[in-house]
């Protein structure tokens, strides 16, 4: 079941998103999901530089991270600019920027200029490494955040090294930021008083990595490459068929037990290397070159079939492609077709998050400055910012 755009529970919530690339513009459209009403503001000089990453201005990664919000052209260095962006603040509840360090005084709008506009905004604030320290004016993007914190040294293998998968950092900062703002906003209802909140890239993929931290420091064990997920029993599997195939045994040893029935291997049954849990995790890399021979004998098909049946976590490792003709990600409608009235239909990824079993529907990211009128016309600013 869905509902209308912005009845969210942060519906009534004005936000100005200062973003580009992902942080902000990632956290500005989690607001949108949740019934804020996002205004983003950009430079009438392209926008947004994820808008041209394919070529134009309203290329995948501009869509990936933009549904739901408005677009604005302001010019920050003009007068005209700097009006119209006064009279932003003072009518928001949320400003939400990933400048680096300092280029927000530059413009004029340092955090004790904004809080005298509007005490009561929540001004969040991302950069890379905090607004202190020997690092405050690096650039930063996701590798650079998942290689300092230790996130890629948990998957890179120095053999053989080579970066691959997701964005981490910038996704789960942006989450950070969220949780920073909703948090403001809730005590803003006790307080009538607006925050300034903080989020580094650094820290945010830190704190998302607890577990090899809490290891180094309780247990002196270092992490490495296989050691989360020779702890949690993971593994991939290519199946006779070519196709892949994961499996997850966690901590139960059920889910062991229940293997060796399907495998039916007397040899892996029989190893004293793998009777207890902590001799599979010692010798992980055993455990697994000797179960891929097993699984290299039948088609995945098969395979998933028995795992089902025991109740052995597994899953297909998919392609994107078959991620969205997944049964399970169709029942849950997890993607739609929206239409944006001069870039026709966009694909988009529906909020995760369902409140008394509903979520919003997302609009359309924007064109390039799509709604600056309107939005001027709301701010009783008769002239268009160039």
């Amino acid at each position: 079941m869905a509902v209308e755009t912005h009845t969210g529970p942060l519906k009534g919530v004005k936000v100005i998103e200062l973003g580009t690339m992902i942080t902000a513009p990632y956290a500005g459209m989690l607001l949108g999901e949740m019934g804020a009403s996002v205004i983003k503001v950009e430079n009438p000089e392209g926008g947004d530089p994820f808008r041209a990453t394919s070529g134009g201005n309203y290329g995948p990664n501009f869509i990936a991270y933009n549904h739901g919000k408005r677009s604005i052209t302001v010019d920050l260095k003009s007068e005209d600019g700097k009006r119209t962006f006064r009279a932003l603040i003072e009518q928001s509840d949320v400003l939400l920027e990933n400048y680096r360090t300092g280029v927000m005084d530059k413009l004029g709008f340092s955090a004790e200029t904004i809080r005298a506009i509007n005490p009561r905004i929540v001004h969040c604030s991302i950069t890379g490494f905090g607004t202190t320290g020997p690092y405050k004016n690096r650039p930063a993007y996701d590798a650079v955040a998942s290689a300092l914190s230790g996130v890629y040294g948990l998957a890179v293998d120095p053999k053989d090294p080579r970066l691959v998968g997701v964005t981490i950092s910038d996704n789960v900062t942006g989450m950070y930021a969220v949780n920073g703002i909703v948090s403001a906003l809730y005590e803003r209802e006790r307080t009538n008083k607006g925050r300034r909140v903080e989020v580094n890239m650094l820290e945010s993929s830190i704190g998302f990595t607890p577990d090899a931290f809490a290891h180094l420091t309780r247990t002196k064990v270092e992490y490495g490459p296989s050691s989360r997920i020779a702890s949690s029993q993971c593994f991939a599997f290519t199946c006779a068929d070519g196709k892949l195939l994961a499996i997850h045994l966690s901590v139960q040893t059920k889910f062991w037990e229940s293997l060796l029935k399907i495998v039916d291997t007397p040899a892996i049954a029989g190893d004293e290397k793998f009777k207890t849990r902590p001799g599979r995790i010692a010798n992980y890399h055993e455990q697994r070159a000797v179960l891929q021979r097993v699984f290299a004998t039948r088609p995945r098909a098969e395979w998933m079939a028995e795992l089902d049946k025991m109740d052995v976590p597994f899953a297909p490792i998919h392609s994107v492609p078959d991620v969205m003709t997944d049964p399970q990600v169709q029942h849950l409608e997890t993607f739609s077709t929206i239409k944006h009235p001069v870039e026709g239909d966009v694909i988009s990824i529906r909020s995760p998050i369902r409140f008394d079993g509903a979520r919003s529907e997302n609009t359309p990211p924007p064109a390039l400055g799509e709604h600056t009128d309107e939005v001027l016309a709301e701010l009783g600013i008769a002239q268009t910012s160039k």
